[in-house]
């Protein structure tokens, strides 16, 4: 809980900035329980035995008006998958400038995804989880500086925000995982709606720093190429394979419907770091529901598809041996698969929702296919 003293200081400003200061206390959770259906094998962390741990948490939202247009923000979160131990997801004061401007200063939520402000409110959409194919990005929140502006083009609602900061934390990344710096963090995101359509765009850029441990095959292999290329000379092909202080982007595209009672999403992402190891990746997701009262039913689709442009290490054509061990090394870590997910969700009380989904994922690469099956509660309160 690095991130404790800033919260703390947050919590200290509500009660000590103004003894009468408006506080709301909101907050929502996600029961979940889920099984792989296939033996020796594990998807969005489930096995073969039933899990009610892996995807549950808890939560608690606290918001002060400090008068004279400012506010304080603090959420606290509880996840199964860290044993239920508490941490403030969010912390940030909010100056507002006039009701269209505002900007904001703490850590935040990325705007990566449609759904990245209630990433973790299971009740704001009809998934047990938004589809893991595109909303997989191993880091969620930032700390710095947010700008947001709120505007009618016409009669189009308009929303953009402008946000810079940085990221540190351990992180895993396709098949690897490493402490990783995310410096000057810049980037955009627009927000246009009107009834019942809404779209976006979204664009964003990082100095790009991660240490690659040695506690997955792929971090070993990756590590040995790099010191085995530095040991025979090819210094600018074993830089080539460090992720420091490269340049990575994130650009996301998506639009949403809710006409009558037709639901339909999609999201476009891709996500690339230059000069590195690490392979490009292009994800998307289609989704469509339909509403019959208290019930929905839905069915999604996922696709990622990592590329490696191998070009630029094919200048060692005199060691050709090294060479394929390069590419063969890259192939390790890349992905390439689909999901197909099926699911319902019934909102049984104004405040809760019930929730199935059937998952069935496929990776292309090891042309092997895994089965989940979710069950889950979400609630607000």
């Amino acid at each position: 809980m690095k991130k404790l003293p800033i919260a703390l200081a947050l919590c200290a400003a509500f009660v000590s900035a103004n003894t009468m200061a408006e506080v709301r206390i909101n907050g929502f959770a996600s029961i979940v329980g889920g099984k792989a259906l296939d033996d020796d094998a594990t998807l969005y962390g489930y096995d073969d035995d039933i899990s009610f741990k892996n995807e549950s948490m808890f939560a608690l939202q606290l918001s002060a008006d400090l008068q004279e247009k400012l506010s304080a923000t603090a959420q606290i979160v509880a996840r199964g998958s860290d044993d239920f131990d508490a941490e403030f997801e969010w912390a940030y004061l909010t100056y507002e400038f006039s009701d269209e401007l505002q900007v904001s200063a703490g850590k935040m939520r990325v705007p990566f995804y449609r759904y990245s402000d209630f990433l973790d409110v299971g009740y704001t959409y009809r998934w047990v989880r938004p589809p893991q194919s595109v909303y997989n990005l191993p880091f969620s929140t930032y700390e710095g500086l947010s700008l947001l502006h709120n505007t009618q083009l016409g009669d189009w609602d308009s929303t953009v925000q402008v946000i810079y900061g940085s990221f540190d934390g351990n992180i895993a990344v396709v098949s690897v995982n490493g402490d990783t710096e995310l410096n000057d963090i810049a980037g955009i995101n627009w927000t246009m709606s009107y009834d019942w359509f809404s779209a976006r765009a979204a664009y964003f850029v990082a100095d790009t720093t991660i240490a690659i441990e040695n506690d997955t095959d792929a971090g070993v292999a990756l590590n040995g190429l790099e010191q085995t290329l530095r040991a025979a000379g090819f210094v600018d092909q074993a830089d080539d394979i460090a992720v420091n202080e490269d340049d990575g982007s994130f650009f996301a595209l998506g639009f949403s419907i809710d006409y009558n009672d037709i639901l339909f999403d999609a999201e476009y992402t891709e996500f690339e770091v230059e000069n590195s190891a690490l392979a490009k990746q292009t994800q998307y997701y289609t989704s469509v529901g339909y509403r019959m009262d208290e019930w929905i039913v839905h069915l999604t689709y996922e696709n990622n598809d990592d590329k490696h442009d191998s070009n630029r290490y094919n200048a060692l054509p005199a060691v050709p041996a090294l060479n394929a061990g390069i590419n063969q090394v890259l192939e390790g870590v890349r992905a390439k698969s689909n999901v197909y997910t099926i699911g319902t969700r019934y909102d049984f009380h104004p405040s809760a929702a019930l929730k199935v989904d059937f998952s069935r994922f496929k990776d292309d690469i090891s042309d092997t296919e895994t089965d989940v099956v979710a069950v889950a509660v979400d609630l607000v309160f």
